[in-house]
């Protein structure tokens, strides 16, 4: 978010960063946008979008997509929630809620189900991002 709202600048070409050229970009664009210097070519053409509501709070929510883009990932606040472990016993857990918003026209749902179910095991276990696993 600006002083003046919300924002959403495009990162292109992240198929050739890494988590570090991701950072700095994220932080380049946040910078230009306290500054007032985002352009509007910053924030057109996106295909994808991440939301994260999560920094201002929200516990769950339905993200919209942007058209012309084909979806939309809300990942909302980590909260400590009880669950049942694999023993059957109550305990407390850091849960996220993720919601993935798509397209059907351009994306089916099993790959939608699929991508989003690969995102919260990248989540759950950040090895497997690390190293692509």
């Amino acid at each position: 978010a600006s002083p003046n709202g919300l924002v959403v600048p495009v990162l292109r070409n992240t198929e050739f960063m890494t988590f570090a050229d991701v950072e700095r970009t994220i932080a380049l664009f946040g910078q230009k946008a306290r500054d007032g210097t985002l352009a509007l070519d910053d924030m057109a053409g996106g295909t994808f979008t991440i939301s994260n509501g999560g920094v201002f709070g929200s516990l769950m929510g339905t993200p919209i997509i942007n058209q012309p883009q084909s979806a939309i990932l809300g990942m909302h606040a980590t909260k400590m929630r009880a669950v049942v472990d694999e023993k059957g016993n109550v305990v407390a857990r850091p849960m996220m809620y993720l919601a993935l918003t798509y397209d059907h026209r351009l994306i089916d749902g099993r790959e939608g189900v699929t991508f989003l179910k690969s995102v919260a095991d990248k989540i759950t276990d950040p090895a497997r991002l690390v190293f692509d696993i």
